[in-house]
């Protein structure tokens, strides 16, 4: 559970226990996925399908619907081709244990550089493995968006997550604040 989700949000390719513990990649986490309190996660039906690469928090949304989902191909396409990227495998066997996830997102910040647009946001997300146990994360994403009307070479590259910088952190899902502080728009590596 833990591995699936550092995996999301930064491409990590490391799985060991210390890899927990360090700064994770990508963009946007955005409002809360369906969550039935004390329901186990084989009795809860799957959220309906979203795919929306139109905002950085859609995108974030967008992802963890697809965890949510167990659609890890489409939750690995939200990234996108940067060194930090994992192998397929290693972001889809980081999930291996979870059952369940929840997001929450704060607000976003753009700004251009470039010809790109590079949006941070804050999140916070909370996993829960097949056995029960719970974990929240804390940080930021960092998104990027070539200006569609620049990209004139196939294929068109839409929004995508860079990375993110997520922290497991001792706050209850509720009172936990992600940040992005430190986060550089321009420094996307």
């Amino acid at each position: 559970m833990l591995k699936g989700v550092i995996n999301a949000a930064s491409g990590s390719r490391g799985t060991s226990r210390a890899a927990l513990s360090t700064v994770i990649g990508g963009a946007a986490l955005v409002a809360a996925l369906l969550f039935a309190s004390g329901a186990g996660a084989q009795d809860q039906t799957p959220p309906d399908y979203r795919d929306d690469r139109s905002t950085a928090e859609s995108v974030v949304h967008s992802l963890y619907n697809a965890i949510e989902r167990q659609e890890y191909l489409r939750a690995w396409s939200y990234f996108r081709e940067e060194p930090s990227r994992p192998s397929y495998q290693a972001f889809a066997g980081g999930y291996e244990t979870t059952a369940h996830v929840r997001l929450r997102l704060g607000k976003g910040t753009s700004e251009g550089a470039a010809g790109s647009i590079y949006t941070t946001l804050p999140a916070v997300v909370e996993a829960t493995d097949k056995s029960g146990g719970h974990a929240v994360f804390a940080g930021c994403y960092l998104l990027r968006l070539v200006q569609p009307a620049m990209q004139d070479t196939q294929p068109f590259i839409p929004l995508g997550i860079v990375k993110g910088e997520l922290k497991p952190t001792k706050a209850s899902f509720a009172e936990a604040e992600g940040s992005c502080d430190g986060i550089e728009p321009g420094a996307a590596k």
